[in-house]
């Protein structure tokens, strides 16, 4: 019987390279896709996920959520994703509208409605994932497990402390790590060891206009960044993605995860504590991935996607 995921997104090159990949997987079963504000802003991530979901021929419902942080005001990462999210690829327009629920409502719904039997996977921005701990505490109880493409326990990107989904809503990502879950934290550490290299890139040579209407000009303006033109970019959301189909492809440790909220150069920081006393543990962090395993995982559930287009 597939696994059940819901996967919290803001679309994005990397989340639709995860959003692929979980439909690809036969073992996994994709329930829901909800949207929020982050690489770009919400009009943009809601849009791409609904032309996403299209254009990989997914029945999946799509419920918009938070258009800014709790607290602050919000940062984009449209520089690295561009203008509108995808790089400037111009998908089809979805035909398939929004459900009539707040983000939050939807998750509440979906994992109140089958306790224990939905993974939830967070790939952005942790806004919505907070106010529905806020909402609704009992989530913590009723999500089989909970996993973030987030944070890091060495350095950042977006700022040399803090990694984008942390920093872009700390005050959201604090209230997660603290809600009572033992979270999944997939970071920078873990992501960078996923590249798209020369070598991995030429396998997707096969895989039609997958290949040619999406994933090579996506992955082509993603490489332009200073931070992957040397060895490829990293498909960071796709790793949250491997973890639920497959966690014997990772090495995770337990430590104390804490969010710096507060700091002048450090706001967003996951502080991580690897020597904190067991019981302080609220994390399993990620810490070696088995990169040849990865991606022969990623290009088999491409080729399922790509032979469901043609």
């Amino acid at each position: 019987m597939p696994k059940k995921v819901l996967i919290d997104c803001d679309p994005g090159i990397d989340d639709a390279l995860a959003i692929a990949f979980a439909h690809g997987r036969p073992e996994l079963e994709l329930v829901g896709l909800t949207t929020v504000a982050g690489n770009v802003g919400l009009a943009h991530t809601t849009n791409n996920a609904r032309c996403l979901a299209e254009f990989y021929g997914m029945d999946v419902p799509i419920a918009a959520g938070a258009d800014r942080p709790l607290v602050r005001e919000g940062v984009l990462a449209d520089q690295v994703h561009g203008g509108n999210g995808l790089g400037g690829v111009v998908l089809p327009a979805a035909a398939t509208p929004v459900v009539d629920r707040h983000a939050v409502d939807f998750l509440i719904d979906e994992l109140a409605a089958a306790p224990g039997q939905i993974s939830l996977l967070a790939v952005g921005p942790l806004t919505n994932i907070a106010l529905a701990v806020r909402k609704e505490p009992r989530i913590v109880e009723w999500a089989r497990e909970f996993v973030i493409m987030g944070g890091s326990y060495t350095r950042g990107n977006r700022t040399p402390a803090a990694e984008f989904n942390v920093l872009a809503d700390p005050e959201a990502a604090a209230v997660v790590f603290d809600a009572g879950w033992r979270t999944t934290m997939i970071g920078l550490d873990l992501t960078a060891q996923a590249r798209a290299t020369a070598d991995v890139r030429d396998r997707f040579a096969v895989l039609g206009r997958l290949e040619s209407e999406l994933l090579s000009p996506i992955l082509d303006f993603y490489g332009r960044h200073p931070h992957y033109r040397e060895h490829g970019p990293a498909v960071h959301d796709a790793c949250a993605v491997a973890y639920a189909l497959d966690p014997g492809l990772f090495t995770t440790v337990p430590a104390r995860v804490d969010v710096e909220i507060h700091g002048r150069f450090t706001s967003g920081m996951t502080v991580t504590d690897f020597a904190a006393p067991a019981a302080r543990h609220n994390a399993e962090v990620a810490t070696v991935l088995d990169t040849e395993r990865f991606w022969d995982r990623l290009l088999e559930a491409f080729s399922h996607v790509a032979t469901g287009m043609s």
